[in-house]
């Protein structure tokens, strides 16, 4: 169940922002030049993520190698990879073969893109959370398997049976002749002992 809690905040990285960064994020030198630095914020980071609890992330190695390396140079320890749920390796073995990129796996699970004009992190972490979700089975999914059982028995015991008329199919002679003599070419053939020359029609109870 979503908490509610969210964490934040714009890092200055003291250097310039690319110009390929920028067009994927949309913060540019100026926006982040009164921002603070990682170590400012380091405690309330870790705070926030606790000691023992899993991180979801997607494609997760990428970017957690970038926050060991910030949390060393704070003299912080590294966040194990035991705490890591990766849903792009997630996705990977659920549908392999395809592309499995976070606007994929939305399309895919019927999420609601609108929002996602450049990537920011708040806005993919809350579409990441839904992801996961999906991927896990979707919300609810004992209670909607439950109903959804419940509803199919219901109408299973309350649909009258219905009585169906005998049938005969006539079957030309000539198309008996044919496969009498298919029949006689295979040896042993099962069926040949249930076979009755004189009988003209097949009949089926549909009861």
């Amino acid at each position: 169940m979503p908490t509610g809690r969210t964490f934040h905040v714009l890092i200055n990285p003291c250097r310039d922002m690319p110009a390929e960064a920028v067009k994927v994020h949309g913060h540019t030198n100026e926006i982040l030049a009164d921002k603070p630095v990682f170590g400012a914020v380091v405690r309330d980071f870790l705070d926030f993520i606790g000691s023992d609890t899993k991180l979801v992330a997607h494609n997760a190695m990428f970017d957690l190698g970038f926050i060991n390396h910030e949390l060393v140079l704070c003299g912080q320890p590294k966040i194990r990879e035991s705490r890591i749920v990766d849903t792009l390796a997630i996705a990977r073995k659920k549908f392999p073969g395809s592309r499995q990129t976070l606007d994929v796996l939305c399309n895919r699970f019927g999420i609601d893109l609108s929002r996602r004009v450049k990537h920011g992190a708040l806005l993919d972490a809350e579409l990441l959370a839904d992801v996961y979700v999906e991927l896990m089975g979707g919300r609810q999914r004992g209670m909607e398997l439950k109903v959804e059982t419940e509803t199919l028995i219901a109408e299973v015991a309350v649909r009258p049976r219905r009585d169906w008329p005998e049938r005969h199919f006539e079957i030309p002679p000539v198309e008996r002749e044919r496969h009498a003599a298919f029949v006689a070419k295979l040896p042993n053939a099962i069926w040949a002992r249930y076979l009755e020359p004189d009988r003209q029609t097949i009949s089926s109870d549909m009861s």
